[in-house]
């Protein structure tokens, strides 16, 4: 655990005093499960060196975890938090204690640390300074690396701008003589067209196709056909009969007054 890469934070402080606002610089170093306090006005330099015993101790006293009560302190001095109380108090032979408030469930809490009289106020104090230094030569750099960036976005933005609009106008041109080439294919078609129009009307009618012939004719025309082989038939049974019947009567002969019907039927035997 105390391996692990510490984070750093530096804070600028306004505290309100009797006379006038003092203020101080925090310069904060975090690990895992103990930290460190730096922290100077200008003139003279105070340290916290907070032990890992010390840690775990202040974390038990309000149920924290040792994690968790890092982080609070290193959020609360990383940067100042609003509704906060901050204080930077005399604790006696050149001592101060630095504190600050917060809310837990609806309970507030008092963060207070004894910060030593720095042995080498001097050598503190600069070592803030470097650090704040430094951290402004990192952050001018990143300001600039982003200004960089940004002015080389606007300028591939304004070269995908000015091809866009190279794009779209060569579009246009391409549908315009597309759409031309189209008219004159179609005007084209519609000339040939009328053309086979004209010369179809020239050459006349055409020649009409022969109209079948009616289903009701030719059903009635073979109804007409099956009745006379009907009448046949019966023509031919009425002429055996009357062959039979002039062999039986030769004597008396055939008279021109008899009915036609009398011959063509059998005669009644009389009992």
């Amino acid at each position: 655990m105390g391996s692990a890469s510490p984070k750093h934070t530096c804070l600028k402080l306004e505290i309100p005093s009797k006379t006038q606002r003092e203020r101080i610089f925090v310069k904060g170093t975090w690990f895992s499960s103990h930290f460190d306090l730096f922290i100077t006005d200008g003139l003279e330099a105070w340290t916290c060196l907070a032990s890992e015993e010390e840690v775990e101790d202040r974390a038990s006293q309000w149920d924290q975890p040792v994690s968790e009560y890092i982080d609070l302190g290193e959020k609360y001095l990383g940067l100042q938090q609003p509704g906060s109380v901050y204080g930077f108090d005399d604790a006696g032979y050149g001592h101060k204690r630095l504190s600050w408030t917060f809310e837990k469930e609806g309970t507030k809490l008092e963060w207070r640390w004894k910060c030593q009289l720095s042995p080498n106020s001097k050598k503190t104090t600069a070592d803030i300074l470097d650090f704040l230094m430094d951290a402004n030569i990192r952050l001018s750099d990143e300001v600039v690396s982003k200004t960089q960036s940004f002015e080389r976005l606007r300028e591939e933005a304004e070269k995908c701008l000015t091809q866009s609009e190279k794009l779209s106008k060569e579009k246009e041109e391409f549908e315009s003589a597309i759409y031309a080439k189209f008219v004159g294919v179609l005007n084209s078609k519609k000339k040939k067209l009328r053309e086979l129009r004209d010369k179809l009307s020239k050459q006349g009618p055409a020649v009409q196709e022969p109209v079948e012939e009616d289903d009701t004719q030719s059903t009635d025309r073979t109804e007409t056909f099956d009745e006379g082989s009907d009448d046949e038939k019966s023509g031919e049974e009425v002429e055996k009969e009357d062959v039979g019947t002039s062999s039986k009567k030769e004597d008396v002969g055939t008279s021109k007054d008899v009915p036609a019907r009398r011959g063509r039927g059998r005669g009644r035997k009389r009992k």
